[in-house]
This record gives structure tokens, C-alpha cells and sequence, in this order.
């Protein structure tokens, strides 16, 4: 191994200059069961809310972690214990929200746990919460965990970016929120959410079509187009047609309908678009 020789400010500073910051990130909540989302209307907290507000109330976040279960394999090799990985195990994740001065955030957490354990007041022997005889009856896993909801963290010129979408996600415990008199500070409530399991990368219906999901093909602009050339196998073509349209080639021809397109402001494809741009489905910064 040759020793190791000193490197000059220049060649550092373009590695150490370009660290991702912790504060920029978003997160979004997808609830899209029907039951669970009128169970928490009737509180207060409308789907907007939900997928909205709580994202931005959330004031401390974790991008999610796992490891791998192994056992040991003895007998392959004489004299030599090997592990094996068997399972991937994922741990908790903890979110930390701004309460607001509605309770809104609180009672989304509250309400929701609730929700999960309320399946004695369900059918013909439901029981009142006011009743004496109150018991809890868990319900079934497919009416409380949420298949759709997204951590995105991002920097600030919003182009670079890592997605983590979870599936079974819900909160698993609501821990004490301490109140005093020694000052006024801002309410917060922490909770611990469990998840089955998670994808890194960006995994919408588009995402998958332009085959960018799952973290493939990432630029450096971050713009979506990684730069591999066309690789629909397919002829396509974008160009600005005489009264202001767009021809988007046979695949997205088929795609889009053409009277929609023709109706979208000159400002979003008043440009050059290149062949690959178009097979990505971009008008300039924009996807559609």
C-alpha cells in the first residue's frame, strides 16, 4: 500500500463543501382507508389536514433504519461458523409535532391509536366508552396501517432529494407530554410509529412508467432526466407546433389527450425539449 500523500484545500472542498443540512426535509401521511379517515373528520382533522398540516407540524423526523436477522451455519467449511441473513427487521421510528393552539396534532395521534383499539364499540355487542363495562378489541391491521406515507428529505434547491415511502405504517405509542408553569415553551408530542417495511426511492404510478422508482436512474440536477438517452425502443419526439402545442411523440400522444395539452400556458414548454426530456415526460421543471 503507497503512503498516503497530503491533498490541497481544492480537492477537499468540493467533497466536504457539499454535506447534506438535517433541516430540510418534508413529510407527508396517506391515509386511504375510508373508515379511518371519517373516524378522524368526525374529530376535527379533515384528509387536507392530515396530509398536509401534520407534515409541516412535524418538527423532528428520522429517515428509517433496518438490519439484518442472521443465523449461524456450522458444517459448510470444517472449522468455520458462517452467518446467514434470514430476515430484514426494521426498526421504530420516532416524529416529534408542534401541538397548535387547536390541539388538532394532538388529537390526530390520539385519535388515531384510539381508532386502532376501538373495535368493541363495532357490531352487534359494541359497547359504549362510557359504559362501565368498556373492553378493547383490536381491529384488523388493514383498517388502521397506512400504506402511504412518505419522508422526503431534500436540499435547499430542491432538486436533490432521497424518498422513503412506508407500508403498515401507525403509531404504536403516544409518550406523556410534560406541562409547567416554569415558563412558557412550545407544546410538542412525540410518538413512536411502527412499520412493516419501507422503499427507498420514488415510488408513484409515474415514478414506476418512467422507470426513475426505486432510486434508478438519479441525476445530479435532480431534474429526473438521468441522462441514459432514450430507452423506450420507441420513436419519440417533442416539438412546439405552429398554434402553440405540443407534440409529445407516439408514446405520450397516447398518453395525453391533446386538447388538455394544448390548454396548458406557453410558460411551461416554452422551450428547447430534447428527446429524452420528452420520454421522461417533463414540460421544463415540471412533470406530468
Amino acid at each position: 500500500m503507497p503512503r498516503p500523500f497530503p491533498k490541497r484545500i481544492s480537492q477537499i472542498q468540493p467533497i466536504l463543501g457539499n454535506v447534506a443540512l438535517t433541516s430540510h426535509y418534508m413529510v407527508e401521511f396517506g391515509i386511504h382507508q375510508k373508515t379511518l379517515r371519517d373516524y378522524l373528520r368526525d374529530r376535527g382533522m379533515d384528509s387536507r389536514y392530515v396530509t398536509e398540516t401534520m407534515g409541516l407540524l412535524c418538527s423532528r423526523a428520522q429517515l428509517p433504519g433496518s438490519g439484518l436477522a442472521t443465523a449461524d451455519i456450522v458444517g459448510n467449511y470444517q472449522g468455520v461458523s458462517e452467518k446467514m441473513a434470514h430476515s430484514r427487521i426494521f426498526t421504530r421510528m420516532s416524529m416529534e409535532f408542534y401541538v397548535d393552539n387547536s390541539y388538532r396534532s394532538l388529537k390526530f395521534l390520539e385519535h388515531w391509536m384510539e381508532y386502532i383499539a376501538s373495535g368493541s364499540t363495532t357490531g352487534r355487542d359494541r359497547v359504549s366508552y362510557n359504559n362501565e363495562n368498556y373492553y378493547y378489541r383490536m381491529r384488523y391491521p388493514s383498517e388502521y396501517k397506512s400504506d402511504e406515507t412518505r419522508i422526503t428529505k431534500f436540499e435547499k434547491d430542491y432538486k436533490r432529494y432521497v424518498e422513503y415511502r412506508f407500508w403498515g405504517l401507525f403509531p404504536i405509542s403516544l409518550d406523556s407530554t410534560t406541562v409547567s408553569y416554569e415558563g412558557s415553551n412550545i407544546l410538542k408530542a412525540t410518538a413512536q410509529f411502527n412499520f412493516d417495511r419501507y422503499v427507498s426511492g420514488q415510488s408513484r404510478s409515474i415514478n414506476i412508467f418512467n422507470r426513475t422508482d426505486n432510486d434508478r436512474d438519479q441525476p445530479p440536477s435532480g431534474t429526473g432526466n438521468g441522462g441514459q438517452g432514450d430507452t423506450s425502443g420507441g420513436s419519440t419526439s417533442g416539438a412546439t407546433t405552429a398554434d402553440g402545442a405540443i407534440s409529445f411523440g407516439n408514446r405520450f400522444n397516447s398518453i395525453l389527450n391533446s386538447d388538455l395539452v394544448s390548454k396548458l400556458p406557453k410558460s411551461l414548454y416554452n422551450i428547447t425539449l430534447s428527446n429524452n426530456q420528452v420520454e421522461k415526460g417533463y414540460i421544463g421543471d415540471r412533470i406530468i
